[in-house]
């Protein structure tokens, strides 16, 4: 008899069946992190599972036990989902539930800290126990049902179970983003925007990826994916708890078993550092950061001041209440990150920028969404950009759709910085327009059911230029020589260098004044016939 394959449409809907769940008693960008925590504790009770089944088939005794315990983790009966699902009922559930996660982690190293921050008896979020706890057993019969045993998930063509349970995570997170709405731009990427900076910094066999803002880790996945997950080596890091646990859960789920994820602020604390103590290099960088993150800079120098220029304040407030105002110095940074210029104390778009150019290995390559304003605004950002382009490290800039991105409705851009360019040249891109309405947001068309393919355009237009070939097409992407970008003053303000400018069509006024003369022929022809009607009626 067959065995019936539990199917990427099975794994979504239970996934869903968790999310009503909870919809309507929490936050969606709270709850979250209970429907994929489940979902992740499923997956790794099914998988140990049979790979216990299996062991059983070659061992027994001492030997099964030392085999069961040389396996990538180990789960004790009560850290089971079904060891969960046979006490659903009990009046403690949300302590055993969090006691199972804190299990895992305790007990498996490369499960440390997977689960932070993650609590299925806290009373805030849950409410007391008469709440809390139909809620957490409705959870777990919600996937009581899905069978997630390596062997019992279909597959098509090339992928593997991870695949498939990997893209049903993912495809959740997505979801879960459309529903925090605004709470969601700090842990999600739209897939259509992550595949265009995957192959524009093109990762290749022996790369190291990072991303330093990478939320649920989906952009990192992505772009790992084009050089081999396992031919690449992924870095990450994220200030926020939630996203953290997402993004390793994401790994771990997509078979990454040695993505090196952590958790601090990148600017102030970064934690990827080479032997010396000194950032490391990376080949591909890809980010989506935080849009003119404000007070970005208190991390460097805690309950310091002096007096500032305006546009390099940052204030703070002591004991007493009295405003106090420090200003950031390239010393006060032992990496040297900022010699180039200090972004403004309230928009840390080029401190974010500038750690990346800064960790771009001799060959590396940088593709970050970031807003217009790191285009164009003045003051410090402007020198630091003039900085960057005399240095030859701008390579593109490439506009995107306006509502494409769940933190924010404005348009964004693409910036893409290059090492080792044989060119003084820069590309601009103007895909404002490229995209298709879907739900409440817009997004980028990828050549399915003969739509246009958005996509395609964008990182063919890069590729043409970066290969030497004409990137040139008349309102959509221009080539900009250094004295024409000096010419405008290092403002790389897209529209400056992209004319979309669509003549309105021209008025055929003749054709108008006879359309205007014969309806004022038929106006009066009514009147008339109105005018003998009434005289037959008497009035």
């Amino acid at each position: 008899m067959a065995i019936k394959k539990t199917t990427f449409e099975d794994i979504k809907n239970a996934l869903w069946a968790g999310a009503n769940t909870f919809r309507d008693n929490i936050d969606a960008s709270n709850y979250k992190d209970y429907v994929l925590s489940m979902l992740f504790v499923k997956y790794l009770s099914d998988t140990f599972d049979e790979s216990v089944e299996n062991l059983k088939k070659e061992y027994e005794g001492i030997r099964l036990e030392r085999q069961i315990a040389n396996l990538p983790f180990v789960l004790k009966e009560e850290y089971t989902f079904n060891y969960l699902l046979k006490n659903k009922y009990a009046v403690d559930i949300g302590s055993k539930i969090s006691e199972a996660l804190t299990g895992i982690e305790s007990s498996n190293a490369i499960l440390s800290g997977i689960f932070r921050g993650i609590d299925f008896n806290s009373e805030n979020n849950l409410g007391k126990k008469e709440q809390k706890n139909p809620l957490l057993r409705n959870l777990l019969d919600d996937f009581a049902d899905l069978d997630l045993r390596p062997s019992h998930i279909e597959t098509k063509d090339n992928e593997v179970p991870a695949d498939v349970v990997g893209d049903a995570y993912e495809y959740m997170i997505g979801e879960f983003a459309t529903m925090a709405g605004k709470k969601a731009g700090s842990f999600f990427t739209p897939q259509q925007v992550s595949e265009v900076m995957a192959q524009i910094v093109a990762p290749q066999e022996k790369d190291r990826v990072y991303d330093p803002t990478c939320g649920s880790g989906s952009l990192l996945i992505r772009a790992a994916k084009k050089g081999g997950l396992d031919k690449v080596s992924i870095y990450g890091q994220e200030v926020n708890n939630s996203a953290i646990s997402m993004a390793r859960m994401n790994m771990f789920i997509h078979d990454i078993k040695d993505a090196h994820i952590a958790w601090g602020d990148t600017l102030a604390n970064p934690q990827h550092l080479d032997g010396d103590g000194n950032l490391m290099k990376f080949e591909c960088i890809v980010a989506n950061m935080p849009f003119s993150k404000d007070k970005w800079a208190e991390g460097f120098n805690p309950g310091g001041e002096v007096s500032v220029d305006e546009d390099e304040t940052q204030s703070k407030t002591n004991k007493k209440g009295k405003k106090k105002e420090f200003k950031m110095e390239p010393s006060l940074d032992r990496f040297h990150r900022f010699d180039m210029g200090v972004p403004p104390a309230s928009k840390g778009d080029w401190a974010f920028l500038l750690h990346m150019i800064h960790s771009m290995s001799g060959n590396g390559r940088v593709a970050a969404v970031a807003p217009h304003g790191v285009l164009f605004r003045g003051a410090s950002e402007g020198k630091i950009r003039q900085a960057v382009i005399e240095k030859n490290l701008i390579d593109a800039v490439i506009g995107l759709p306006e509502n494409l991105f769940y933190g924010t409705s404005i348009p964004a851009c693409i910036v893409v910085f290059k090492r080792g360019r044989t060119t003084t040249d820069v590309l601009f891109v103007d895909a404002s327009k490229g995209f298709k309405k879907e739900k409440a947001k817009n997004k980028l068309r990828d050549g399915t059911n003969g739509e246009p393919n958005d996509i395609k355009k964008i990182v063919d237009t890069y590729k043409a230029f970066t290969n030497g070939e004409n990137a040139e097409q008349d309102k959509y992407s221009h080539v900009a020589s250094r004295s024409e970008i000096e010419e405008n003053e290092y403002n790389l303000n897209i529209p400056r260098y992209v004319d979309t400018f669509e003549e309105e069509e021209l008025i055929d006024l003749e054709s108008v004044n006879k359309e205007i003369a014969d309806i004022k022929g038929q106006i009066a022809a009514l009147e008339k016939e109105m005018e003998q009607c009434m005289k037959e009626l008497g009035l």
